[in-house]
């Protein structure tokens, strides 16, 4: 019985598809009532009072709260999770992020005041009474023109708004100097514009305090509960953690936005107590285009240098990473440890160099978003090497593989030591590659390119070559880069006395998939049915610990974490069988579910000794009855899945419309368990990071204001933006966890961006336009623009 490698179809889908999942604005508690947050239409304004009068008369309403009330409470602000240090070693600047703003709003969607009412409509109706006299202040959106002199201060404790400035590599002298002797230096700036995220369920929190018990219960909508329950209980409301279970149940979707400890979170459950009623809060989609953690939002000037073969020979980067009004939770890991530490990319680069400036700035917080750091490091370096490649006309394709580190399998040879503090574990860059080359037939592309430029249609073709860290650890390496929590993972195996298998887990699933995965693993390693096995989750009193489902981090840590206790379950199964079939422990052998003694046909089945384990009437003496284990897993090192991805684009010379005809990904992320979930995963990632490239981004305007913050304006791609994935892969398995595995959560939307912009400017300079770079998205108004001026 093999299951692992299989596309076995998802078990979870039964109850998604049937409409049968229960999500938290599916829950409905006895007496609960309804919380609408009123919230700032301003970037930056002082409050010079809020009267209330009016709105508390307001039919339905149960209570009003503003941020006098919190500040009278003594309830904190919702904290951050990671702390950066200047380069001079001071400590990040940390300003408070209030649940409800009592002073000075600091971008447009600070929340005000909360609206509790017997319904949802009647709080919205009661919030249009609240009167709110602002003071309007200027406001500074872009996060490099809020590091210039004069520029609107966000907090008045972080000058010149800036939160930490941050390097990582080698001595930026050294790299300056490897430039100023370089044959060649491609030089780029460019913006990695902000991104929002829009999982198909919106944010949603319930608060419950139980009188009776004197406990609180939060259901919402999380990809990490046991960390909500974490921050909120020893840093926001100050309640013991066992008093606090925190449960989050489906949940459609997350892209890192829901990663987070979010202000409504804490607010629901610490009013639940106040009024002693259940709160329940839930976003609407223009609300959490405003509230929702952005992502990306970098301005970056990048050099790289070659000498007069083609090697790399130096790369210095800068940047200003605008972190927005908050530090949401792990917001400076993002630019910092999750960005500047991929700067290697797949090359021998010799000189590596990046300095991050992080920025306060009056727009929504930025944080994680799906790839968080790694797609903005891959964009940088991929769109270097093309252009590189076009300017000293080279081919790019070859100028990659000339410059790929070696390959290396991390167990004959050794893991490779980047300039950025990280050593990969495994990888073969050369055949992703060659892989992808064969796939899209590239010289046959060429020629049919020469060939269409005769008759002026203008085709490019853009490649990227990708590496990423995912399952994020070990604690001991986070910790000492700034990381405020352990990033282990855990995992219970209990087997029941009929054999029947419960497995508990802190990775959380919001549509990986793992309630598939994990049982195939499971299952797998038992040699039970997949129907033997079910998977607990998202609930903080079933699962005794957990990390969340972030970073492709939840089959490298968590099925790792699972292994490890499927492996005490079957070694005391050994006892106990050696003892019934009266035989040593080391005569046994274990597959199929049974236990067999070695050149016999004696042997019993796994059931027999899971019901033996819970009624130990013959025992083998002195062990403990029951078939019970829980571990914890804290991997050696990173894993690092790398791919090659390839776009081809045609343009419309009058228009400047862009047309995405193939698109190739080759992916390496070790070991695969399910191809199908991994094809849908890599799929999905496809699709957002194509999105980048040529439909979306949040735009500010100068005062603050987000100007696409609804469907109406900001463009989510459809399924007629994109061509049919032409997909395969390569395996160079994780050399450091019992899977093999690496994770492919994020890929697809890392390495497409870059190929798909190296498309679009391969396909111009074929026309003779030298552009260097084309704003993100990459509307037909900007593409024709580049073509005039160019």
């Amino acid at each position: 019985m093999t299951y692992i490698g299989k596309s076995v179809k998802r078990v979870e889908d039964r109850r998604f598809l049937t409409g049968q999942g229960r999500y938290t604005d599916d829950i409905k508690l006895p007496g609960m009532t309804h919380a609408y947050i009123l919230r700032s239409p301003y970037a930056h304004a002082n409050i010079l009072g809020i009267d209330i009068s009016e709105a508390e008369k307001a039919p339905g309403v149960v209570k009003i709260y503003t941020g006098a009330d919190i500040v009278a409470s003594g309830v904190n602000g919702v904290p951050c999770g990671w702390q950066v240090d200047f380069k001079n070693g001071d400590t990040m600047k940390e300003p408070p992020h209030p649940l409800l703003v009592a002073d000075s709003v600091k971008h447009v969607g600070d929340a005000v005041a909360m609206i509790i009412a017997e319904t949802k409509e009647q709080a919205r109706d009661a919030a249009e009474l609240i009167e709110v006299d602002y003071e309007e202040l200027p406001a500074v959106a872009n996060p490099a023109e809020a590091a210039k002199p004069g520029a609107p201060l966000v907090h008045k404790d972080a000058p010149n708004n800036i939160c930490f400035d941050w390097e990582l590599g080698n001595p930026k002298e050294e790299v300056r100097a490897a430039l100023d002797n370089a044959h060649h230096v491609t030089t780029l700036e460019f913006v990695n514009q902000r991104m929002v995220p829009n999982a198909m369920e919106p944010r949603s929190a319930i608060g419950h305090y139980d009188t009776a018990h004197e406990k609180f219960t939060l259901y919402t909508t999380s990809q990490n509960p046991h960390l909500t329950r974490l921050l909120m209980c020893a840093f926001v409301l100050g309640i013991p953690e066992h008093k606090v279970r925190v449960v989050a149940p489906d949940v459609g979707g997350g892209f890192g936005s829901k990663i987070f400890h979010y202000t409504e979170e804490a607010l629901v459950t610490w009013a639940s107590r106040e009024i002693k009623r259940p709160i329940k809060w839930t976003s609407d989609r223009s609300e959490a285009f405003l509230t929702d953690a952005h992502g990306r939002d970098h301005v970056t000037k990048a050099e790289m240098g070659f000498d007069k073969d083609g090697n790399i020979v130096g790369l210095q980067a800068t940047t200003y990473a605008n972190l927005g009004a908050y530090l949401s939770t792990f917001a400076p890991a993002v630019p910092t440890y999750l960005h500047g530490t991929l700067m290697q990319g797949l090359y021998t680069t010799p000189k590596v160099n990046v300095d991050v400036t992080g920025m306060f700035t009056h727009t929504n917080a930025v944080d994680a978003y799906r790839g968080a750091g790694r797609p903005e490091a891959t964009y940088l370096l991929e769109r270097l090497l093309d252009l590189a490649a076009l300017e000293m006309g080279r081919d790019p394709a070859e100028l990659r593989l000339q410059n790929f580190i070696a390959p290396f399998d991390g167990v004959e040879q050794p893991g490779y030591q980047t300039q950025v503090a990280l050593q990969y574990d495994s990888g073969n860059y050369h055949e992703v590659l060659k892989r992808g080359l064969e796939m899209v037939g590239y010289e046959d592309f060429r020629k049919e390119q020469a060939a269409a430029a005769k008759e002026g249609k203008l085709l490019g073709i853009g490649f990227s070559t990708y590496i990423e860290a995912c399952g994020i650890a070990p604690s001991a390496v986070v910790g000492a880069l700034g990381a405020r929590a352990g990033l282990f993972e855990s995992a219970q195996v209990r087997v029941q006395p009929t054999g029947k298998v419960s497995v508990y887990t802190g990775s959380h699933s919001h549509g990986q998939g793992h309630e598939t995965t994990f049982a195939q693993v499971v299952a797998d390693r038992m040699g039970i049915p997949m129907e033997d096995v079910e998977l607990i989750h998202g609930d903080s009193d079933a699962v005794a610990f957990g990390m969340g489902t972030y970073g492709s981090r939840s089959l490298a840590v968590g099925g790792s974490a699972i292994v490890k206790s499927i492996d005490k379950v079957l070694e005391k199964g050994a006892r106990i069988a050696a003892h019934k079939l009266e035989a040593a422990v080391e005569d046994l052998d274990y597959a199929g579910g049974k236990w067999t003694v070695k050149g016999t046909d004696k042997s019993i089945g796994f059931g027999d000794i899971a019901l033996t384990a819970y009624v130990p009437h013959d025992y083998p003496a002195g062990e403990e009855p029951g078939l019970d284990f829980s571990s914890f897993y804290d991997p050696a090192n990173f894993t690092y899945p790398f791919g090659c991805h390839i776009a081809i684009v045609e343009i419309d010379a009058e228009t400047g419309k862009t047309k995405l005809k193939r698109f190739i990904a080759v992916d390496d992320v070790g070991n695969v368990i399910n191809p199908m979930v991994v094809d849908g995963q890599i799929h999905g990632g496809l699709a957002q990071g194509i999105g980048q490239a040529m439909l979306e981004g949040a735009l500010y305007d100068d005062n603050g204001q987000l100007i696409n913050g609804s469907y109406m304006d900001y463009c989510m791609p459809r399924a007629d933006d994109l061509p049919s994935f032409e997909i395969d892969r390569t395996v160079t398995p994780c050399p450091h966890n019992p899977l093999g595995v690496k994770g492919a959560g994020e890929a697809g939307c890392i390495g497409s961006t870059p190929a798909v912009v190296n498309a679009v400017i391969d396909a111009l300079w074929k026309a003779g336009h030298k552009v260097k770079d084309i704003q993100m998205p990459m509307t037909p108004e900007r593409v024709w623009s580049a073509m005039q001026s160019s």
